[in-house]
């Protein structure tokens, strides 16, 4: 699930059963993971992560690696004994970013979230873990052009409009590695119980 331009599952395309699919949402992506996953005679879908278009118990599993989902669609798409795997961005990512942007909006708990979620579809969770740990961003143009491609991390950031606040972050978190922040990730397994 959210494939994006198909870069990691093209790396872990000799480890994919025979049928494999890839679904992406943003329509840009589609022709770009269609032309490198082709190749690999892994078909790309282009849907929206809660409406999946797929029967009920077609897929023995489901892997999603930041892409938003409904925990009742993938219960209803995993077969019997299904598991999904979902790696997530954590509510702690960058966290060093409120204290300089009060705008920026507070991650939801995908942990506590998808876990429920699933709990409720029926599945059973096998493993919910977070874990923070630090990024150096050794250029700040980096972390600034990062801000700009992920429009949501900070609401009508502009580098105009918030030079003061990325100097001050810039001057405090800078260590010999560069701008260094907090990323955090989660993971997440949870199974569909075998029919009896």
């Amino acid at each position: 699930m959210g494939t994006g331009g198909g870069e990691l599952l093209a790396k872990l395309s000799s480890a994919m059963p025979p049928q494999t699919i890839a679904t992406e949402e943003w329509s840009a992506n589609v022709p770009v993971a269609k032309k490198r996953l082709n190749p690999y005679r892994i078909e790309v879908v282009h849907c929206r992560s809660a409406q999946l278009p797929f029967k009920d118990g077609a897929f023995d599993l489901v892997l999603d690696r930041h892409e938003d989902l409904d925990p009742r669609e993938v219960a209803r798409v995993l077969s019997p004994g299904g598991k999904i795997i979902t790696q997530q961005v954590g509510r702690n990512n960058w966290k060093e970013l409120w204290n300089y942007f009060p705008r920026t909006p507070g991650l939801y708990d995908h942990l506590e979230l998808y876990a429920e979620g699933f709990q409720q579809a029926g599945l059973n969770v096998l493993t919910n873990l977070s874990h923070d740990y630090k990024v150096a961003y050794g250029i700040l143009g980096d972390f600034v052009y990062m801000l700009a491609l992920t429009p949501w991390t900070i609401p009508g950031f502009s580098l105009e409009r918030d030079i003061d606040s990325i100097i001050s972050l810039d001057r405090d978190c800078r260590t010999e590695n560069g701008l260094e922040l907090t990323e955090c990730r989660t993971l997440l397994i949870a199974q569909k119980p075998r029919a009896t």
